[in-house]
């Protein structure tokens, strides 16, 4: 599970050098737990390619079963969005790479989706020195977890209401 992050450039949206170290962590680790899938998660801002859609362009790791969802706009719904696609494929197990920043957060959420369904989490944290940016970002982002985190929660009791 790779959630996406893009950054602004001549032309649009394209996903960051962090994104990138993430899609080539998870092609050594597929690579060394032979993994079944690999899933990206994350949509685009723009008119061009979601964040998914370009992770899965640059993957040149094994040939296994990718997995595209372009439509999460936070960590909270790259857990939510993902989590009907982990199950339709009866996965008990999940590794997410992600940015080391960025751990915090998707742990809180993934261990939670993904815990109540019964699939055990297990984070991967590239390696990266966080941007000034990113700080802001994750500070920023911090306060509303809770939030976000009870959106997605109704969102799945929707979608497996009868």
């Amino acid at each position: 599970m790779i959630p996406g992050s893009e950054v602004r450039r001549r032309g649009g949206y394209r996903i960051s050098p962090v994104c990138r170290r993430q899609v080539a962590a998870a092609e050594r680790l597929a690579a060394e737990r032979a993994v079944d899938a690999v899933m990206f998660t994350g949509r685009s801002r723009g008119s061009g390619p979601s964040e998914a859609e370009q992770m899965r362009a640059v993957w040149a790791g094994p040939d296994v079963e990718l997995v595209v969802e372009p439509r999460a706009r936070t960590t909270a719904e790259n857990a939510a969005r993902t989590l009907p696609l982990l199950r339709e494929r009866g996965m008990k197990r999940a590794l997410v790479v992600t940015a080391p920043l960025h751990v915090f957060r998707s742990r809180f959420f993934f261990t939670r989706v993904y815990g109540r369904a019964g699939i055990r989490t297990e984070l991967h944290a590239v390696r990266a020195l966080p941007s000034p940016r990113a700080v802001v970002w994750e500070l920023g982002a911090a306060p509303l977890c809770r939030r976000q985190l009870r959106a997605v929660e109704a969102e799945l009791g929707r979608a497996e209401a009868p």
